[in-house]
């Protein structure tokens, strides 16, 4: 499939690109940001997968976190997707920030208009790094991922229902129980439709009850003065008390002072990138 070069900008010694491609998944163009750290001119490097929040593109997480130094340090490729399917003219897409255009929350669409594009799951978990593998220096056997808000319930999600494909997954302020919280309940209602039992296969509450892989270790980042938090939209005790049924081991770092924006992630994303290098270096 062929990769268009948007930009490229050497960083940390190795480079931050930017392409564009034709998605089979999403019936549309699509971009993604990928880092190639200084090792990957030699060799296969493990590749780590960060999945953003509400409203962003594949820009915010490249420009604001400041992961780079730890991901040339460590030898990480890291791949920013963006958030949803672009410019596919579905009535309403545009009309709300948290449902369509940048809010594909993850999930294989199933109602009509949305299922012919609105496919993030497949795309994130199959389409996107068979692209990867095929085109960049990464050893498809070493594959974590991470992400923020919306791209922390992604995370957990492709984890958790895809037990051994990643190494390691973390997330920075995750929705944790969307089919309980008004985020969540708006996009699943107008992606997977009305019959709630078909929610409860992507939400992270509910897959960790039921997760029949080997242990899974998951670090989760959140901040006390987080808006999000105390309107009840992003519910991690309800994950934490299903990790603790099951015994599924959760490290839950609650940051005295952060809130939910992108300073809250940089502070923490150097721990992040560690955590996922003990695995894929391993």
């Amino acid at each position: 499939m062929a990769l268009k070069q948007i930009s490229s900008n050497k960083c940390f010694g190795g480079l931050q690109k930017v392409f564009e491609h034709d998605s089979v998944e999403l019936n549309c163009k699509m971009k993604f940001a990928i880092y190639l750290p200084p090792k990957a001119e030699t060799g296969k490097c493990p590749a780590l997968y960060w999945l953003s929040g509400l409203t962003c593109t594949e820009q915010n997480f490249i420009s604001k976190s400041g992961y780079h130094q730890a991901a040339s340090e460590h030898g990480l490729v890291v791949i920013a997707p963006d958030t949803s399917p672009r410019g596919c003219n579905i009535k309403g897409e545009d009309e709300s920030w948290d449902f369509g255009t940048g809010a594909g929350f993850y999930v294989d669409a199933t109602e009509h208009p949305w299922k012919t594009n609105y496919r993030m799951y497949s795309y994130v978990t199959e389409e996107l790094p068979q692209l990867i593998n095929a085109n960049f220096p990464v050893d498809p056997q070493r594959m974590s991922i991470f992400g923020h808000s919306m791209g922390g319930h992604g995370a957990l999600i492709c984890a958790l229902k895809n037990p051994g494909k990643y190494k390691s997954v973390s997330a920075f302020a995750p929705i944790c129980n969307p089919v309980l919280c008004p985020w969540g309940k708006k996009a699943f209602s107008g992606y997977l439709g009305t019959d709630q039992s078909k929610w409860k296969d992507y939400d992270a509450t509910h897959l960790v009850k039921s997760y029949p892989g080997s242990q899974l270790d998951i670090l989760i980042d959140q901040g006390k003065d987080d808006q999000f938090l105390s309107d009840g939209q992003l519910l991690p005790d309800n994950f934490l008390a299903a990790c603790a049924e099951k015994k599924t081991p959760v490290v839950f770092r609650l940051q005295e002072g952060y809130d939910h924006s992108y300073y809250f992630i940089a502070t923490f994303i150097t721990d992040h990138i560690r955590h996922h290098a003990k695995y894929l270096n391993a």
